[in-house]
Order: C-alpha cells, then sequence, then structure tokens
C-alpha cells in the first residue's frame, strides 16, 4: 500500500504541479485572445442574463433550465476549496497569492466558455431521452472517430473521481466538521447524508437541479454577506490589505508570527493552483451539467463563464479577505477550515464559527449533488442509458462510507482522477478551439435580448 500511495503522490504532484499550472494558465490565455476578449467584454451581459433570465427557454433540447444548469454547476464548482482552498494557499503562498488566484479567474472564464459552447453543440440525446455532453462528447464527435480514446479516458478519470472528489471526501469532510464545532456523531451524519442524498439523487438530474438552485443561490449570498460583514467592520484595513495582496504577489512575503514566509513562485504557484482548483476551469467537469441546459451554445457560455467569476472573485475573495484583515493568516497552528472559522469569529463571537461550520458543510453537500451529475454522464458515455440507476444505487450507497472511514488514500487517488480529466479536455479544447472562435464570430443570435 505504501507503494501505491508512493507512486500516487508523484503523479499528483505532476497533474498539479507548474507544468499542469502552465498548460492550464497558457490555455486560458490562449482562448481568451482567440475570442478577442469576449469573456470581458459580456461580463456585465452574463450578469443581466442571471438575474433577468434572459434568453431563458431559448435553444431547443434539453432537460432543465439555463439558471438551473448554471446552479447544478456551480453545485458542483463552490464547493471545499472555496474555504479551506483558500486558507491553505494563504498561508503557503503569503497575501500574494489571492492576487494569482484572480489571475487565474480572468483567463478561466474564456476556457470555462469555451468548454460550455463546445459541450452544447456537440451535445446528443440517448436513446432513452437523456440529453448527454462534455468533454468526452466533443472530443468524440468533434475530433472523430480517432480520438475516441481520449474521450473514453476522460470518462473513466471522471467516473472514478465522482466516487472521491465528489462524494467520498465530501461527506468525510461534512462529518468531520459538524463533529468537530458541534460534536454531532459521525455516524448521524452518515445516515442523514445517505437518506437526503438518496432522495435527491434518484430523483434524476431534474431534482438535482431543483435543489440546488435553491440552496446553492442562498448560501452563497449568506456567505458573501457575512464575510463582507467582516470585512466592513475593519473598514480601515480594507486598502492597506489590498494594496498587500498587490505588493505581495510580485515581492516575497516575510515569516512572521506563525508564518514562514514565501517567495514570489510560492505565491504563483499556490495561488493558481487553488484557483484552478476552486474555480475548475479547464477541468471538463462542469459543462457536463450545463449540457443538460434548455439554451444554446452562445448562452449558456455566457451564463457559464459566472462560475468562475462567482467563485473566485465574489466567494474565494471574501474569504481571502476575511483571513487577511483579521491576521488569521499567521497565527500558530491554525489550519484550513479553522482559519476561516477564527476570522469570522473575531468579529462575530459565538455564531463565526459556526457560519463557516455550515457553509462548508453546505458547499460539501450540494457538491456531492452536482458530481453525480458528472459521474452518471461518464458512466453512460461508456455503457450507455443502462448505467444510469445502477451508478445512482452505488453512489448513494458509498455516502455513509466516506462520513465513516479514513480516506487519505481516497484523497489521494480523487486526486490524482481529477487532476487528469484536465489532459484529455486541454487537449480537446486546444484542437476544437476554431470552431469556438467560429461559433462565436458567426453567431447572429443576440443575447442581449
Amino acid at each position: 500500500m505504501e507503494t501505491i500511495v508512493s507512486i500516487l503522490g508523484a503523479i499528483s504532484g505532476f497533474v498539479w504541479g507548474p507544468i499542469m499550472l502552465f498548460f492550464l494558465i497558457g490555455t486560458g490565455i490562449y482562448l481568451t485572445v482567440g475570442l478577442r476578449g469576449y469573456t470581458f467584454r459580456n461580463i456585465p451581459t452574463a450578469f443581466r442574463m442571471l438575474f433577468t433570465r434572459t434568453g431563458e427557454g431559448k435553444g431547443g433540447k434539453g432537460e432543465i433550465s439555463a439558471f438551473t444548469a448554471l446552479m447544478t454547476a456551480m453545485a458542483g464548482t463552490v464547493g471545499t476549496g472555496s474555504i479551506v482552498g483558500v486558507a491553505t494557499a494563504l498561508m503557503a503562498g503569503g497575501p500574494g497569492a489571492l492576487f494569482w488566484m484572480w489571475c487565474t479567474a480572468l483567463v478561466g472564464m474564456a476556457t470555462k466558455f469555451s468548454e460550455i459552447v463546445l459541450a452544447m453543440h456537440f451535445r446528443e440525446t440517448t436513446p432513452a431521452g437523456n440529453v448527454v455532453g462534455g468533454a468526452m462528447y466533443y472530443i468524440r464527435n468533434g475530433l472523430g472517430p480517432k480520438w475516441r480514446w481520449l474521450a473514453c479516458a476522460f470518462a473513466i478519470f471522471t467516473g472514478f473521481s465522482c466516487f472521491g472528489t465528489g462524494n467520498m471526501v465530501q461527506t468525510n469532510a461534512i462529518a468531520g466538521v459538524l463533529h468537530q464545532s458541534m460534536n454531532i456523531p459521525s455516524w448521524a451524519t452518515a445516515l442523514a447524508l445517505f437518506l437526503l442524498i438518496g432522495l435527491v439523487v434518484l430523483g434524476g438530474v431534474k431534482r438535482i437541479g431543483y435543489v440546488a438552485e435553491r440552496i446553492v443561490p442562498t448560501m452563497v449570498v449568506v456567505y458573501i454577506l457575512a464575510g463582507l460583514f467582516v470585512v466592513i467592520c475593519h473598514y480601515d484595513l480594507i486598502i492597506p490589505t489590498l494594496k498587500m495582496v498587490v505588493v505581495h504577489a510580485f515581492t516575497p512575503t516575510a515569516a512572521s508570527g506563525g508564518f514562514a514566509g514565501a517567495t514570489v513562485m510560492m505565491a504563483i504557484r499556490f495561488g493558481m493552483a487553488r484557483g484552478v482548483f476552486a474555480n475548475e476551469a479547464g477541468l471538463g467537469s462542469a459543462p457536463i451539467a450545463h449540457a443538460t441546459a434548455i439554451s444554446s451554445p452562445i448562452r449558456q457560455g455566457t451564463l457559464g463563464m459566472l462560475e468562475v467569476f462567482i467563485t473566485t472573485f465574489f466567494i474565494c475573495t471574501m474569504t481571502g479577505l476575511t483571513i487577511l484583515i483579521t491576521g488569521q493568516w499567521c497565527v500558530v497552528g491554525a489550519q484550513g477550515a479553522s482559519v476561516t472559522a477564527l476570522a469570522f469569529e473575531s468579529v462575530m463571537p459565538g455564531i463565526g464559527s459556526y457560519i463557516v461550520t455550515l457553509a462548508l458543510a453546505l458547499f460539501a453537500f450540494t457538491t456531492i449533488l452536482g458530481w453525480c451529475v458528472y459521474g452518471e454522464r461518464a458512466w453512460m458515455f461508456l455503457f450507455g442509458d443502462k448505467a444510469l440507476k445502477p451508478f445512482r444505487i452505488v453512489y448513494t450507497i458509498i455516502i455513509p462510507v466516506g462520513a465513516l472511514v479514513q480516506i487519505d488514500f481516497v484523497w489521494l487517488f480523487a486526486d490524482v482522477m481529477n487532476g487528469l480529466m484536465a489532459i484529455p479536455n486541454l487537449i480537446g479544447l486546444a484542437l476544437l478551439s476554431p470552431i469556438v472562435f467560429k461559433i462565436v464570430r458567426q453567431s447572429r443570435e443576440s443575447i442581449q435580448k
């Protein structure tokens, strides 16, 4: 077992290392330039579409609305990385890591937009009437039969990753944080999750979407408002903190308190790595959910790029600012979610830690739902509609396992599978990018109406 863990550790170091980050960020820059800044120019339009439901129901085939598809994708995207990931990035890379997280999001919007456009353009309807799409479909249908092996590789990586990243790791995180903060027994959390997730998952993508569009917006707004309250209570430190973020993005951060110090490269590496982990741009996961939308490629892509913007510039930024502005990033002995909890608790004694606990639990809960959609579509690609019900049953049965056992090996395995998803997806994006550019140029539909 130690040998296997060692091998997986080495693979994980590569797939989440500098080379992979270079390709992820490089692809985002290439697509941003190729789209001529489309994602930057249309941020206001995307938000107007979000709040007014512009173009809702336009685009032909699909199973759920454009907004519901967005919330389903965000359910899988907005997870523990938005709280724990940001905290670890700041504690390892210093304040400058937040700046590079922002840079990752700016180019990541073009990546996410392109993934969704391709997923919508090459989606299919199965014999059972399920609308399916994603990296495995645009690789196979866009590049041709000779690339089917690459599409299958993506589906296999996604199919296994969903049981770890999207299931056991999340249930373990929920059980752990509830036991630590509220002394709730892990077996009770396991039973509750088994029943709740089972009721939702077995109802299919429409029920998952129904739950996601009610939980996701609420939890995001509540968390952002709570974080904003913490920041406003230290209003005199807002400008100095933002200045510190920018300065330390380009200069080393000296050791202070419990912070060991960080070089500029550490800030870049941890900021970009945690940024990609949080918004999932380039991994090819979210387009699987977006492909089920009753919408068109341009409309859904424009709406879908808000995943990256909201996750990074709202949620991750609020987490980062609360940690930095309260000075918790250099506290001795603090780790992960406890850092964020201490930041909230310093301003809201007695309730701050509970807000973070609830947010972490709900973020993880919705991640389980979102990844169920990714997993079932991956296995359907490999084995057809017949794989749908067995997958949902197995996915539900595994829920309590993650809450009750130590899953260090599972986490490492899932981390590797999650990272490996990016390789075939980036290859597909690069080779099919001319199609994305052509669709954007030739599209005569107006997203302004």
